[in-house]
């Protein structure tokens, strides 16, 4: 996929890439509510987060690069549900794009990649939160086949404010 003149390439996130993730991620934490993370990370205590996204399974980490991998555009992961066993069949989803790279059909790139890389595993159901308001992500994931199922009122505070979470499902 093209993205201004640069081909972009998406692979499997690796141990070399943990700085850049960390410094996109940060971003997010600093200046945004779409995470409810408050305190920014060094890459050693994102180290476990990264290790957590083997290259096969069901828990994912596939990274949208530069032709020659030394500028990460953004990245999406697959993570557990939630913690109890009967929930290994259900994947919790996001996406972060660079703030530079906004609108360049980066996280379309990357959703598709993640969820052809999920076809083959045991997993049943995706979901995904998305702090309000969001309307771009609520675009995204419609276009992959999300569906609202319910919205999660006041439930984070950062920045001095509550923030409501819908949440959206998608068969696999």
């Amino acid at each position: 996929m093209a993205s201004g003149r640069t081909e972009v390439q998406v692979r499997p996130g690796t141990e070399d890439d943990l700085g850049a993730l960390t410094a996109l991620y940060n971003h997010y934490v600093r200046e945004t509510a779409i995470t409810f993370d408050t305190v920014a990370f060094t890459p050693e205590e994102r180290r476990p987060w990264l290790l957590s996204h083997p290259e096969d399974g069901p828990y994912r980490l596939m990274v949208a690069t530069t032709p020659d991998s030394r500028e990460i555009l953004g990245y999406t992961t697959s993570g557990p549900y939630r913690p109890k066993p009967a929930y290994t069949t259900s994947v919790e989803t996001s996406v972060y794009v660079a703030p530079q790279a906004g609108r360049g059909g980066i996280g379309t790139l990357l959703y598709g990649a993640l969820f052809e890389a999920l076809a083959g595993e045991d997993v049943h159901r995706a979901y995904a939160g998305i702090a309000q308001p969001n309307a771009a992500s609520a675009r995204l994931h419609e276009r992959f086949g999300f569906r609202h199922v319910g919205t999660h009122r006041e439930v984070g505070r950062k920045f001095g404010r509550y923030w409501d979470v819908a949440w959206y499902e998608k068969a696999l």
